[in-house]
């Protein structure tokens, strides 16, 4: 899969506007601009196997394309909802467990960077990776 790997956080956009339209204080979103997030991927068969490492936690996930789990993000917001493989996408679509909204998750290569897009009422953003 050519998401296997280990990805570095390079930059953002939109990342701030982003995270204010979920409801995140000043502080936390100041903090999260610079937390040398670290994503490791591996797929095997149906099954992917995530290690999120940033400054704040390390947090180690297994889901199975299309089974609903529950995560939680760095500042404790709860997620629910699923990711699937749609072409050479991955895509997840969340529902916020304390209010219902959508927040939903694009992961795609391009060249030679992941970009992972965000959209939640209304609002894009994008974190882009490197290979580590």
């Amino acid at each position: 899969m050519a998401f296997d790997g280990t990805w570095k956080v390079d930059r953002s956009e939109n990342y701030d506007k982003f995270m204010e339209k979920m409801g995140i204080n000043v502080v936390k979103r100041k903090l999260a601009a610079h937390d040398n997030l670290k994503i490791t991927i591996t797929q095997t068969g149906d099954k992917i196997a995530v290690r999120e490492s940033s400054t704040f936690r390390t947090l180690d996930i297994e889901f199975e394309f299309g089974v609903d789990f529950f995560y939680s993000l760095a500042d404790g917001t709860q997620l629910n909802g699923n990711w699937n493989l749609e072409g050479n996408k991955l895509v997840g679509k969340f529902k916020r467990v304390d209010n219902g909204n959508e927040l939903n998750t694009v992961r795609e290569i391009v060249g030679d960077e992941m970009v992972q897009s965000y959209t939640y009422q209304g609002v894009e953003a994008k974190r882009i990776f490197k290979r580590a």
